[in-house]
């Protein structure tokens, strides 16, 4: 699939075109005739519908119509099936989900590249589920008082090199 986009591609171009330009594509925003987007105006109305009326027929439709999309290629899960022939894992054996998430890290985010309140909330967040936030960078700063300062504060902190 890679190859023959690489391909097509370079067709496009070599020989020239009838036109200076290639085509846009819409890779990275929706364009009318470029790749298929799963969020593209008919689903983002749907979505701004539903979400406006509240009612619940209005986001069964979204639903129907972004799982339709994702099973045209618009995501990798949309690629997927499920093997119903397969043996489930016994439940015992699975590892429970207090233990997964403490393997959870929030990236390094320097202070300035998000708010006091962003780095605060990834920094609950991971302490709440025992997970570690590595948004400690100016955190000294940040905490207005000794008996909340613990729960907003990362468990990796980070000093600037700088």
């Amino acid at each position: 699939m890679l190859a023959q986009e690489t391909l097509t591609r370079h067709a496009r171009a070599f020989p020239r075109p009838q036109s200076d330009l290639l085509p846009v594509g819409g890779v990275y925003a929706w364009r009318r005739d470029g790749e298929h987007h799963m969020w593209n105006p008919d689903t983002i109305a749907l979505l701004q519908h539903a979400v406006r009326s509240g009612g619940e027929e209005a986001y069964i439709e979204f639903a129907r119509v972004s799982d339709e999309h994702a099973t045209q290629r618009a995501t990798l899960r949309g690629l997927l099936g499920i093997r119903s022939d397969q043996t489930p894992v016994p439940l015992e054996e699975v590892e429970p989900w207090t233990e997964i998430v403490k393997r959870f890290v929030t990236g390094a985010m320097s202070l300035g590249s998000l708010s006091r309140e962003a780095h605060e909330n990834l920094a609950i967040a991971m302490n709440e589920i025992g997970g570690k936030s590595n948004t400690g960078e100016g955190a000294r700063t940040r905490f207005a008082s000794p008996t909340t300062a613990a729960r907003r504060s990362s468990r990796s902190p980070r000093v600037a090199s700088a």
